[in-house]
């Protein structure tokens, strides 16, 4: 049986991918951003959970290159008492799950699965782990492995 898809998810489907953004400081980046070639392939060739785990890459890598060396990217969660979780790894699974892994404040394995339709991503700064090493970049990590893959 084919899908039938609504006006607004073949409207999204049918945009061409593309990145714009504004911001109050005047030394941050604002307008459209250039995209990886990953990110350029047609929105249609790509299941939603890709589609958003891509461009959550994008997000977190241009999130990190506003932090200082002291400093690592982790996520708030939103509704609930969850906490905060530091991002050491993020994936997908086709169709339409995300999944971050992490650990909490108190150092605790994390791991969130989460349905694209109900993606809603806070980054935040925390501290990194640990002193005298530096601090974790996965959204560097998660890039290059998108544009080797």
């Amino acid at each position: 049986m084919d899908k039938i898809d609504t006006s607004a998810e073949a409207a999204e489907s049918a945009a061409l991918p593309r990145c714009y953004e504004v911001h109050a400081n005047p030394d941050a980046q604002s307008g459209e951003q250039e995209l990886p070639n990953t990110l350029q392939k047609p929105v249609e060739t790509k299941s939603p959970a890709q589609w958003a785990y891509e461009r959550l890459i994008l997000y977190i890598q241009n999130f990190e290159k506003t932090l200082d060396a002291d400093h690592e990217v982790a996520m708030g969660f939103t509704g609930g008492d969850a906490g905060v979780m530091r991002i050491e790894g993020m994936g997908y699974f086709d169709p339409d799950m995300i999944t971050f892994y992490g650990s909490d404040a108190t150092g605790a394995r994390t791991q969130l699965v989460q349905h694209v339709s109900q993606l809603n991503v806070m980054l935040r700064a925390l501290p990194k782990s640990v002193e005298d090493k530096p601090a974790n970049r996965i959204g560097f990590r998660l890039a290059a492995d998108l544009e080797d893959s």
